[in-house]
Parts: C-alpha cells; sequence; structure tokens
C-alpha cells in the first residue's frame, strides 16, 4: 500500500488528504485483522502519523479528522455498505470489490452522509486522487468515481456539488 512519507520536494497533500489517507489504511487494516477500530485509531495516532518508521519520517495528518472518518465508518458501516451494493452494476457484489477498493468507497460514502460541510466535489476529487495513490490503471479511478457519483446523487440530492452547508473553506 502506498504512505505518506515525506519527500524531498515540497508535500503536496493537505492534512486532510492525508487523514483519508491513513483512514483508507486504516480501514483495510480493520477489514483484513478484524482488530478493533479503536485499537487501529490508537495505533496510527501513536506509531504512525507524523513518526519516524524505520528511517522515513511521516507526514502529520490532521488527526481529528482521521479519527472520526475511521470511528464513524466502521459504526455506520452496514448503512454505508447497503449504499455501495445499491450502487454497484447487478452483477456486482460488495465482496467481488479488491478490499483496499471497497476502503477507499466505504470512506468517501461515508463523507457524503455524514459530512455535509464538505463539498461533493471535494469529496469525490480527494477519494480519486487517493484511489490514483494506490492504483496505476484509470479502471480503478472510473469504477471509484462511478459508484462515489450514484451515492452523492441518492445523499446530497439537491445540493450544491461545489459547496457544502456550512460557509467555511475546504481543502
Amino acid at each position: 500500500m502506498s504512505d505518506q512519507r515525506v519527500s524531498s520536494e515540497k508535500p503536496k497533500a493537505s492534512k486532510r488528504s492525508l487523514s483519508r489517507l491513513a483512514a483508507i489504511q486504516a480501514m483495510f487494516q480493520i477489514e483484513q485483522s478484524g482488530d478493533a477500530p479503536s485499537a487501529v485509531i490508537r495505533e496510527f495516532l501513536e506509531h504512525r502519523l507524523g513518526q519516524e518508521i524505520d528511517g522515513d519520517h511521516y507526514l502529520r495528518a490532521d488527526t481529528t479528522l482521521f479519527a472520526n472518518l475511521v470511528r464513524g465508518c466502521s459504526q455506520e458501516i452496514t448503512k454505508i455498505d447497503e449504499l455501495i451494493a445499491g450502487s454497484l452494476a447487478k452483477d456486482w457484489t460488495l465482496e467481488r470489490i479488491e478490499s483496499v477498493i471497497r476502503a477507499i468507497l466505504r470512506l468517501g460514502t461515508y463523507e457524503l452522509k455524514d459530512h455535509l460541510e464538505t463539498p461533493t466535489l471535494v469529496i469525490i476529487n480527494e477519494y480519486l486522487e487517493l484511489t490514483r495513490a494506490f492504483y496505476d490503471h484509470d479502471e480503478e479511478v472510473s469504477f471509484v468515481n462511478g459508484v462515489l457519483d450514484k451515492i452523492a446523487k441518492i445523499l446530497r440530492q439537491g445540493m450544491d456539488l461545489r459547496e457544502g452547508t456550512s460557509p467555511h473553506k475546504e481543502d
């Protein structure tokens, strides 16, 4: 999986983007290991985000957003999975989707559902960029785009795609 290491170049990702990246990694870990979300959140906060691991320095993420995403997505996983499954083609099942893509879709759906202050286009674009961080092919990006777009139309019907529900500006 991709990571959020510091390079010699100026970092391009915002703290919020890094939080989303770490949340994808955490959700993947939760699914693969069966560990409790609270334990994985604690591990990331204490030992990964903003730390040095094997000589690599990891950038500092927005830890509040990271914890909110992982905790909220984990708590609402059944409803989120229903929304995703309902947005798939008839011959697709949630289980057929690769686990990293599943984590991306779950977190994107959670944000579309519960973070109405964040504009729809910001959420979808963030998760498309993060999909590109994990995959070299456009098929995965197109798939994520299609599913999140369908879910956004269901959850945010009538909302302006470029604006959230609060006046503050997002990343």
